[in-house]
C-alpha cells in the first residue's frame, strides 16, 4: 500500500506508475505535476459500500484498490483519501452520507490538480430503499434520472387541506400535482441513456447474491396483488430511476407521493424505484465541472440497489417495518453493489480503446432543468439559454443570463404546466 502526501503531490498517468517511480526522483517536476487519469471512478457513500470493494477487488484481476492512496483537501474527515489500484486505471472515494458530504468530496475531487476526470467513468453505487412495484431486495437498478423529491413545501400531514393527498407542495404552488413554478436547479438531472443500456447489459452478466430471509419477507408482498410483483421476486437489474431525499421515510403515503413527483417532474417519462440520499447532489457536482470542461456529463452512472423497501406489505406497520423487522436485505445489496459493479468496471476496462475510451454518444438530452450543459431539457419549463448552454469561467454573456433569470421570473408569476399534464 503506498501514499501519495499532499505536499509531494506525486501522481503519474494511467500504466506508467509501476515503471517508471524507480526511474524519476520524486523531486523531479514530470514526477510531481504529472496527474491521475482514472478510467473508471466508483462512488460509495458509506463504509460499507466501500468495503465491499476493498474486500473484492483484490481477486477479480483488476488489482487491489487500497494500493495507491491520495489525499486531497475537503475530502470527509472519516474517508481522508482517493484509493485507486495500482496502475491507476481504476479509483474509489467514498463521500459520508448525505447530500452535502457527497456534494463537497465530489467538489474537492473533481478540483484536486492531482486528477484528470475528463475521460472518467463514474460508478455511482450505494444501496438504497427499493418501491416494491419495480423491484427487490438485493435488487440492481439502473438509473436515467435522479430526482430531488424532497425539494418542496412541507405540511405536517395532519395539517395539510383536505383536498391534498400528501403534505409536499412543489414550490410555488397550490396543489401537490402541480409543476414547480419556483426551480433551483437541482430538481432533476438526467444522465446519458445510452450508457446506462450499455451498463445494463453489462451488469446483467453478474450472479446476484440472495438469502432465504430475504425472500420470506419478500413473499408477504404477494397479498398486495399484481402490481407487487417484483418484490415478490430474487434479485434482478432493472432500469428505473433515482429519487433523493435526505429524510428516511418509510411508508406507503410518502413513497406513493415521490413516485408521483418523480412521474411530474420528469414529464411523465420516470420511475421511482430506489431512494437514497446523495445522487442529485453528485450529479449537480459533476454538472457544473462538465460546464467547466473538467468532466464528462455523458460518462456517469448512477446504480442502487435494494437493501429494503420504502413501504411496508400488508399486515406490518411503518414503525414496524423501518425500526423492528428486520427485512434481511442490507447485506445482499451491499454484496450486490460489487456483483454487479464489477462487470461494470470489467467491461470499461476491457473495452476502452474499441468503445469506451471515446464515449458512449447520448442518445438523450444530458443535464439539468436548466439547459446548463445545452440542447433542451426533455422535462420542465425548457433552457434557460435557448439551448445554448453556459459557458465556462462564466463566460456566458450578461444579456444571455438576464434571459435565464427574466425567464426563471416569468415561470414564477406564470406558473408552468408541462405540455403531458394540461
Amino acid at each position: 500500500m503506498r501514499f501519495l502526501p499532499r505536499a509531494a503531490g506525486v501522481a503519474l498517468a494511467c500504466g506508467q506508475l509501476g515503471r517508471l517511480a524507480a526511474a524519476i526522483p520524486s523531486s523531479q517536476p514530470e514526477a510531481r505535476e504529472a496527474k491521475i487519469a482514472p478510467k473508471v471512478m466508483v462512488i460509495s457513500m458509506f463504509d460499507p459500500e466501500a468495503d465491499i470493494w476493498y474486500t473484492n477487488m483484490p481477486s477479480s484481476g483488476l488489482g487491489d484498490i487500497l494500493a495507491v492512496n491520495i489525499s486531497a483537501p475537503g475530502l470527509s474527515m472519516l474517508f481522508p483519501h482517493v484509493h485507486c489500484v495500482e496502475d491507476l486505471s481504476i479509483c474509489q472515494v467514498t463521500t459520508g452520507e448525505s447530500e452535502i458530504n457527497a456534494a463537497t468530496t465530489i467538489t474537492a475531487v473533481a478540483l484536486s490538480p492531482k486528477f484528470d476526470l475528463t475521460k472518467t467513468y463514474f460508478l455511482v453505487g450505494g444501496i438504497a430503499g427499493v418501491n416494491p412495484k419495480y423491484s427487490t431486495l438485493g435488487g440492481v437498478a439502473l438509473a436515467k434520472y435522479a430526482v430531488q423529491v424532497a425539494l418542496q413545501y412541507e405540511f405536517d400531514a395532519r395539517e395539510m387541506p383536505e383536498n391534498f393527498t400528501t403534505g409536499y407542495l412543489p414550490y410555488g404552488t397550490y396543489l401537490p400535482s402541480e409543476y414547480p413554478t419556483i426551480l433551483y436547479g437541482t430538481e432533476v438531472l438526467e444522465v446519458n441513456e445510452a450508457l446506462r443500456d450499455v451498463a445494463f447489459v453489462l451488469a446483467s452478466k453478474a450472479n446476484l447474491t440472495d438469502n432465504a430471509e430475504a425472500a420470506e419477507y419478500r413473499a408477504k408482498y404477494a397479498a398486495s396483488g399484481e402490481a407487487y410483483t417484483a418484490a415478490t421476486q430474487p434479485p434482478s437489474v432493472v432500469k428505473c430511476d433515482s429519487a433523493t431525499s435526505d429524510v428516511y421515510y418509510s411508508g406507503a403515503l410518502l413513497s406513493e407521493a415521490f413516485e408521483n413527483t418523480t412521474s411530474s417532474w420528469t414529464n411523465g417519462s420516470g420511475v421511482y424505484c430506489m431512494t437514497a440520499q446523495e445522487d442529485n447532489a453528485t450529479l449537480e457536482v459533476l454538472l457544473r465541472m462538465a460546464i467547466e470542461g473538467l468532466v464528462d456529463f455523458g460518462r456517469i452512472i448512477v446504480m442502487r440497489t435494494g437493501s429494503d423497501f420504502d413501504r411496508p406489505p400488508p399486515g406490518v406497520s411503518p414503525f414496524d417495518h423501518l425500526r423492528v423487522l428486520d427485512q434481511n436485505g442490507f447485506g445482499i445489496a451491499i454484496a450486490n453493489i460489487y456483483n454487479a459493479g464489477i462487470e461494470i468496471v470489467k467491461g470499461i476496462i476491457k473495452g476502452w480503446d474499441c468503445t469506451f475510451k471515446n464515449g458512449i454518444t447520448p442518445t438523450n438530452y444530458i443535464g439539468d432543468i436548466f439547459g446548463s450543459l445545452g440542447g433542451i431539457p426533455d422535462f420542465g419549463p425548457g433552457s434557460t439559454t435557448g439551448g445554448l448552454g453556459y459557458k465556462p469561467n462564466g463566460g456566458t454573456s450578461s444579456s444571455a443570463r438576464r434571459s435565464a433569470l427574466s425567464m426563471r421570473s416569468a415561470i414564477h408569476r406564470r406558473g408552468f404546466v408541462p405540455a403531458v399534464a394540461r
